[in-house]
């Protein structure tokens, strides 16, 4: 920490207390409060994305332990006390958090220490995945190879292993969904035979790779190569993709899940995979100076059926290429669950690899998994807040007296609002100001109604007509029958919520696409730079 030096009696910190951190692998949250599109533009290595407009929804999920050390970073181009960073420092520490520090002069500060600065989101994991290549000489095939496959129909199949409703908008011709996590388990129904040759493909390189290896890894007989490029290289090959499709892997027999579990645990065994029971799981989540995530890495619909009390849904696959968006505390413990003894293995094996203290837990049966839904996400008490119901914002509405606001994210928004709301960044509010249209009476609203009454109060300092909150938010009003309106129709603030992925979308512009593959191939470099990794490819 910068000696002696605080703001409000909260600790300022600086690039060689960050790095130390790193370094000796001390537990660190690192936590860029930015909007994600600024925060994509650049930021530290190990920086988590952690809006300050969404901080109470987050942060006794994704930080369960109160007393982690905390970091909090901005951009650094206002003075301290207006900053952004001290204001996400002062709600931490009033949500209970006790190690709590800002890091003085933000973004700016750490390069001009000499810190690396990377773009994009999903950093650590998409520069792994590059490293992977490297290390292991993953083997790939261009968009023109897989097309003339295609062409002389070709004893092969292609795997496309992103999300499904990724691969739904977009995919390679006959490509099947087959989700990161889920290759292993169901490779021998989707190629039986072993001569059948497998092609991996993801958006751009970084889940094909890693998807490619997984396969290697375990030993699968069948030739196995990547996509080199993925859908981005198709397209920038002139060739056509397929939208809407819904292949997916079939069920797997007992036979196989058995053969695939045994190859798992060997790939986990070589990357140095812990594993733990419960009892000594529950003696975990008691500890006072540890953080322990615990993560189903099964498909979203196996844990709706039936999960673990205090696991979180994170699908393998998405897990290895998301880990900082669940898990933002560096250096904290990691276990994961699973049924078949295969996702969490292969998972694991790749967490491992990225200095993850991981294990996978071991003597759990299907009677154990007793939750069913979504799961219970922890939040601070929720304020009390002048609330409005949905009938009365419809009759005001009707009178031209109200404006409503709607705090959600932008894909939200449009995905789905209340017919005239505006959208509104939390964060940026005080920018919106100008552009709101007068009115007798502000609603806040946004899914169901948290978001809103977390906000309401430095909302309602900064209008001077009276604010209130919609009951259950937009899900009320379509759970009265009330139509909702669609699209960016009445944007009060830039969405910079959402950093506009380039291999997103049917409409990403060329050259977005060949900026996205020269960056992502110059990321091995940039880690050499940065050196706070501690990456071993096995």
């Amino acid at each position: 920490m910068l000696e002696n030096q605080s703001v409000d009696g909260i600790a300022l910190c600086a690039y060689a207390d960050v790095r130390r951190s790193l370094l000796e692998k001390r537990e660190i949250a690192f936590l860029d409060v930015r909007e994600e599109d600024p925060h994509a533009q650049a930021h530290p290595l190990f920086a988590a994305n952690f809006p300050l407009s969404r901080l109470e929804l987050d942060a006794y999920t994704k930080l369960p332990r109160r007393d982690v050390p905390i970091v909090t970073l901005d951009a650094g181009d206002v003075d301290l006390q207006d900053s952004d960073a001290l204001l996400a420092a002062r709600r931490l520490v009033a949500l209970g958090f006790t190690q709590v520090a800002v890091f003085a002069g933000g973004v700016r500060a750490w390069q001009a220490a000499g810190g690396e600065l990377f773009r994009d989101v999903n950093v650590p994991s998409k520069s792994f995945g590059e490293l992977v290549e490297v290390k292991k000489h993953t083997p790939s095939l261009s968009a023109a190879q897989v097309q003339a496959l295609l062409a002389q129909q070709a004893d092969m199949v292609i795997v496309d292993v992103r999300r499904f409703d990724e691969y739904h908008t977009m995919s390679i011709p006959t490509a099947t969904s087959c989700p990161g996590a889920e290759l292993v388990l169901r490779i021998a129904e989707l190629a039986p035979d072993p001569q059948t040759m497998v092609i991996v493909n993801c958006a751009g390189r970084t889940r094909s790779i890693i998807g490619t290896q997984s396969l290697l890894n375990a030993g699968i007989p069948n030739p196995v190569l990547a996509l080199r490029n993925g859908t981005i290289g198709w397209t920038l090959a002139g060739q056509q993709l397929d939208h809407g499709a819904r292949r997916e892997g079939r069920h797997v027999p007992v036979q196989n899940a058995l053969k695939a579990a045994a190859r798992a645990r060997a790939v986990a065994a070589r990357a140095g995979v812990k594993y733990v029971d419960w009892a000594t799981l529950v003696q975990w989540q008691a500890q006072p100076d540890r953080t322990t995530y615990c993560f189903d890495t099964r498909t979203p619909e196996d844990y709706l059926s039936g999960h673990l009390p205090g696991f979180r849904t994170a699908p393998g696959g998405q897990l290895v290429q998301e880990t900082e968006m669940v898990a933002p505390v560096r250096g904290a413990r990691i276990v994961l669950a699973d049924l078949d003894g295969v996702r969490a293995n292969m998972s694991a094996s790749w967490l491992a690899q990225m200095a993850w203290d991981v294990f996978v837990l071991t003597g759990m049966e299907q009677a154990d998994f007793v939750q069913t839904g979504a799961g219970m996400v922890p939040t601070p008490p929720v304020p009390r807040v002048p609330t409005i119901t949905v009938p009365e914002l419809v009759r005001g509405l009707a009178a031209k007296q109200l404006v409503v606001l709607d705090l959600a994210k932008q894909a939200q928004y449009v995905a789905g609002h209340i017919p005239a709301a505006g959208y509104v960044l939390r964060s940026q509010f005080k920018l919106a100001l100008s552009r709101l249209p007068p009115a007798a009476g502000y609603v806040l609203v946004c899914p169901d109604g948290l978001l809103a009454s977390f906000a309401w109060a430095e909302i309602a300092a900064l209008l001077a007509s009276p604010v209130t909150v919609l009951t259950g938010g937009t899900s009320a009003w379509s759970a009265a029958g009330l139509a909702l309106e669609q699209g960016p129709t009445r944007l009060f603030s830039e969405p910079t919520d959402r950093y506009q992925r380039p291999y997103e979308g049917r409409d990403a512009p060329r050259a977005a696409m060949q900026a996205y593959l020269d960056w992502e191939a110059g990321l091995v470099a940039q880690l050499a730079l940065d050196g706070t990794h501690h990456f071993q490819v096995t």
